[in-house]
């Protein structure tokens, strides 16, 4: 007779031929910077993620941008949080996106509203103030405030010269995880220079910063070997970002969770390209890698 561990072997042996018997393969561990539940579309597409938040205004006594407003998680039992800085358009204030701040945060973000110098102030001199935004953060905001950030996962977004100014930002400093220009302006159309994981959302009736003279040739110009994605809103303004729009929001949160976060369950709202009416036109470097 066999011994009675090797008829165990035998039927298992036996049980795998025949496909009767699948083993179970080890879970992918969570990468260590994943907050927050499992994503969804209902997720991704309600007012507030999960995370419940605070604010505060920021001095406009601050050195190299105007002040502004800083959202936060509450939590502080899973980590620290990647930051995002934000900066309002030409003649705009913080008010005009405020609706976007405590939305990313409740996504697991600390996020920084700018108010800018001056309302003028050009593409560059906005992207010089988002970069001192996220200094001010890492090094110089309230203790409630910086013991929450994770000073190597940082990233900005802007609506209008504010997204011209987040490539301005992007361009000078690499190490930045990700960037959102929202209907960008510049004078600049050439950013063959970012390697900074790159999302573009216009507005197919932009009049003010045309997709075809703004948005797809920054796009075109970023490197295939970067990360990039364009996102183009069917029938949108320039004025898009300045209400609640669920498509941006959507994309933008995941693109922030998967590049500053490197969240990996975020990608499948990213690639394969993203449908729905709202969509005009996606493009992307799939698979990301």
């Amino acid at each position: 007779m066999y011994p009675r561990n090797a008829i165990a072997r035998l039927a298992v042996a036996a049980a795998l031929a025949c496909g009767a018997l699948t083993l179970a393969q080890p879970a992918s561990a969570a990468g260590p910077f994943e907050r927050g539940p499992n994503p969804t579309d209902s997720l991704l597409e309600a007012s507030r993620g999960p995370f419940s938040t605070s604010n505060q205004s920021v001095s406009s006594l601050v050195t190299g941008f105007g002040g502004g407003r800083v959202y936060y998680p509450n939590d502080t039992s899973q980590g620290t949080f990647g930051a995002i800085a934000i900066s309002p358009g030409y003649t705009a204030s913080w008010s005009s996106l405020s609706w976007l701040g405590p939305r990313i945060a409740s996504h697991g973000f600390v996020v920084i509203g700018i108010e800018t110098n001056s309302r003028y102030d050009q593409p560059a001199s906005r992207g010089r103030q988002l970069l001192a935004a996220l200094d001010w953060l890492v090094e110089d905001s309230p203790t409630a405030v910086r013991s929450r950030i994770d000073p190597s996962r940082l990233a900005m977004a802007g609506h209008s010269m504010g997204g011209g100014g987040s490539l301005e930002a992007a361009d000078d400093r690499p190490s930045l995880q990700a960037a959102v220009p929202l209907a960008p302006w510049n004078l600049t159309k050439n950013w063959s220079g970012v390697r900074v994981p790159t999302m573009i959302i216009g507005g197919e009736n932009d009049s003010v910063a045309s997709v075809t003279t703004h948005s797809q040739p920054f796009y075109e110009s970023i490197p295939a070997s970067s990360e990039k994605a364009y996102l183009e809103l069917n029938g949108a303004s320039h004025f898009f970002p300045q209400t609640t729009n669920t498509t941006m929001a959507k994309s933008m949160v995941a693109w922030l969770k998967r590049f500053v976060d490197d969240d990996l369950r975020y990608d499948p709202f990213l690639c394969p390209a993203p449908r729905g009416t709202a969509i005009e036109e996606y493009r992307d470097t799939c698979p990301h890698s």
